[in-house]
């Protein structure tokens, strides 16, 4: 997984369907894997972002809602979790 900041609108497509892409393609790389390992795989991206200043509140916010809608709500409500902490970092 690439890091969040580094994806650029491609071929003209909106930048909300290219985030849309993005997402899909960490979904898919994570099928059949055990959770935790995305959602560590996430967090870890997304720590070293803020830290290093390329990843913003709103994108972690554009990132929450294009991946939500892909969970159920136990799953959902765990990434939400992580993103209220991320946003505090």
């Amino acid at each position: 997984m690439g890091d969040f900041a580094s994806y650029t609108p491609k071929g003209g497509k909106k930048q909300d369907e290219t985030l849309e892409g993005e997402v899909q393609t960490i979904v898919n790389a994570f099928r059949g894997k055990p959770e935790s390992e995305m959602l560590k795989a996430i967090y870890t991206k997304a720590v070293e972002g803020k830290k290093n200043g390329t990843l913003t509140n709103e994108q972690i916010d554009a990132f929450y809602a294009q991946l939500s809608p892909l969970l159920d709500g136990v799953r959902r409500r765990k990434l939400k979790k992580i993103v209220e902490e991320l946003k505090r970092i």
